[in-house]
């Protein structure tokens, strides 16, 4: 596949006639239209809680593109698989687009909802940029998920040619026919088309007819209700349930109603409400979630979501005084030059793809691994190193002097990258050794094998995402040495508590380097520094995708727990020293950045202020007047029984 291709990926058949579908579809067409290669791929399997199928799909679709290719994911589709997301999200420029939460979808209970609202924070934990159809939506993501508004773009949805021209049937009247209503969404409980039936039984006495346009087959037991419910109260031949219509025959639709009702319940945005309006059709329509911004146009007015008599009384009101409806429509009409066009929305797609979010501390490209190895290397604690070494030599020989023999020390390395951490230690620890290496991005994982194997040292690899749940299934049970680097201050308490459980049952060494200590200094001082380097420690606890992160504490953390489950704990500093060598410019660079970046989310306000911080130092960067300590922490973890 090019690289140049920008992906998108849907649930099931990326031709279903729905108002997220067609987003899709014609926002692809608009990017191509202006020279974007845009594709769209159907993902398999049961959504949006996915079954084993739909999770290989979404596996299977994202191994097969090219390193770095950006991938547009639906919110349907990836909001409930962050462990699939995690392992690629390293090697592609994975990004979302959310309808809305799927928390929000009615008919969930407390649980479900927890549930969606768990895993969908994880997984958006996973993406960068999040494009979200409307500010309401994009305010939900921000509250629900905790995204920060820079990563968030929203590109609200446009109208189709083909509905404004529809508007011309509207402009023939003919007094003898009852007035036609339409109602147009696919048939579920979140339309509420059952509460549409409810208001129109009350309007018996009034000439009206109703069309109800939208699939029946998403949810049939839903849809046979509203059919029975049609039935039972006498309105079938009032009521027609005409079921999924193509776009020109809906945009029929369109010209020959009178009026245009909107039971839903929530919407993300409510793409048929700006259709209605391009055909100089007025609305009448829910407050339900974005809808009320949705609705403040010319042509369109409201009632509370869920309220029937409200529905009704308005309905009354417009049937029955022929001047409002007029006024109404009149002003659906005016309304039709500010709908937007495709077009448009591309645009607003376009800006927020240029976005750069490879700064984001939180997420570590293959490129910012290279950069910062060297770095890591000269800061590690040689003291620690050798202790372990000794420690290991020791078991080894102790298993050989009782057997006869002993087999390869086991050595697990987690979250291993591109193998920096076991590349230092394989010439550094004299045992012959067997490794384990454990990543989710499965593009890194083969370049860290590929590394360590060239050290004539055999490894193993595992592709998956440690979590709170996995880590003592996934953790051999005969590991002798667990290692990490810049890993721990990223985790949330419970995965630390779950991983120091699941090392001390194995009775394993335990090697955790590099893990920020939350101190950076710069010289010469800036006024500004205390101020980003305090911010930059607040969104080191943001959640990184296992929970809100320990950030600078885990350390401390993770050596209390080893020692009340018997370990001895040592700890020594590991500072990067940069600046010193014109080779460090990128790594400082990056850094920077990223400092700047993280302190801007956590306090919008101060942008400009970290903007001219980060110019300033930028500046001291280029003249070589600039140089950098980032603190970090190692620690050493042995079995109190066995330590030397």
């Amino acid at each position: 596949m090019p690289e140049s291709e920008l992906w998108f990926a849907v649930p099931g058949d990326p031709e279903q006639n729905t108002g997220g579908y067609r987003y899709v579809r014609r926002l692809v067409q608009a990017l191509r239209n202006i020279g974007v290669e845009a594709r769209v791929e159907g993902l398999a399997g049961r959504y949006p809680r996915p079954d084993r199928a739909a999770e290989n799909a979404m596996h299977g679709f994202l191994a097969g593109l090219p390193d770095g290719a950006p991938v547009i994911l639906d919110g349907l589709a990836m909001g409930a698989m962050p462990e699939v997301l995690q392992r690629h999200r390293k090697r592609l420029q994975l990004m979302a687009l959310v309808h809305h939460p799927l928390a929000d979808e009615s008919g969930l209970d407390e649980g479900q909802q927890a549930w969606f609202r768990q895993t969908e924070t994880r997984a958006l934990a996973q993406v960068g940029q999040v494009f979200t159809t409307s500010a309401y939506t994009a305010a939900r993501v921000q509250q629900l998920y905790n995204v920060s508004a820079s990563r968030i773009v929203t590109a609200e949805p446009a109208v189709d040619d083909v509905f404004f021209s529809a508007s011309q049937a509207a402009l023939v009247e003919d007094d003898r026919q009852p007035p036609k209503l339409l109602c147009v969404g696919h048939l579920s409980a979140r339309k509420a088309q059952h509460q549409l039936v409810e208001a129109l039984q009350t309007l018996a006495d009034l000439p009206w007819q109703c069309t109800l346009v939208g699939s029946c087959d998403r949810d049939p037991g839903y849809a046979e209700t509203v059919s029975k419910a049609i039935s039972e109260r006498g309105l079938a031949e009032r009521i027609e349930l005409r079921g999924e219509l193509d776009e020109q025959s809906l945009a029929v639709a369109y010209g020959n109603a009178d009026l245009f009702v909107f039971p839903s319940l929530y919407e993300g945005y409510g793409m048929v409400i700006d259709e209605s309006l391009a055909a100089g059709l007025p609305v009448l329509s829910s407050d339900g979630g974005a809808l009320a911004l949705t609705t403040r146009k010319p042509g369109a007015c409201t009632y509370r979501a869920g309220q029937v008599p409200e529905l009704a009384d308005r309905l009354r009101s417009l049937l029955t005084n022929a001047e409002e409806l007029g006024r109404l429509t009149g002003q659906a009409r005016d309304s039709r030059n500010a709908i937007r066009r495709w077009s448009d929305t591309a645009r607003d797609f376009l800006k927020g793809l240029a976005r750069d979010d490879h700064n984001d501390p939180a997420r570590f490209s293959g490129q910012w691994l290279e950069a910062r190895e060297p770095a890591d290397h000269v800061a590690r604690s040689e003291a620690l190193t050798d202790a372990l070494a000794q420690w290991l030599m020791s078991r080894y020989d102790n298993r050989s002097l009782k057997e006869g023999s002993a087999p390869p020390m086991q050595l697990v390395d987690i979250g291993t990258g591109r193998g920096s951490n076991p590349a230092f230690l394989v010439p550094r620890l004299p045992v012959p050794q067997q490794w384990t290496l454990v990543e989710p991005d499965q593009g890194l994982l083969k370049a860290a094998v590929g590394r360590v194997e060239a050290l004539d040292a055999p490894a193993e690899s595992f592709d998956i995402e440690l979590t709170e749940g996995n880590l003592d299934s996934v953790l051999p049970v005969n590991a002798d040495l667990v290692t990490a680097s810049a890993l721990i201050d990223l985790v949330s308490e419970p995965w630390l508590t779950a991983f120091a459980s699941a090392v001390a049952r194995r009775r394993a060494a335990v090697l955790i380097v590099l893990s920020y200590s939350g101190r950076f200094e710069l010289t010469p001082r800036h006024p500004l520094d205390a101020r980003v380097q305090a911010l930059v420690n607040r969104h080191q606890h943001g959640d990184k995708g296992s929970g809100s992160a320990l950030g600078p504490e885990a350390t401390g953390l993770l050596g209390q727990r080893l020692q009340a489950a018997g370990y001895q704990v040592q700890l020594a500093n590991s500072p990067w020293r940069l600046g010193e060598d014109s080779r460090d410019a990128v790594l400082i660079n990056s850094l920077m950045a990223g400092w700047a970046q993280a302190a801007s989310e956590q306090d919008a306000s101060a942008a400009e202020l970290i903007d001219c911080w980060l110019q300033d130092r930028q500046a001291q960067l280029a003249r070589q007047e600039l140089t950098v300590k980032v603190n970090h922490l190692d620690l050493l973890a042995l079995p109190a029984a066995e330590r030397n």
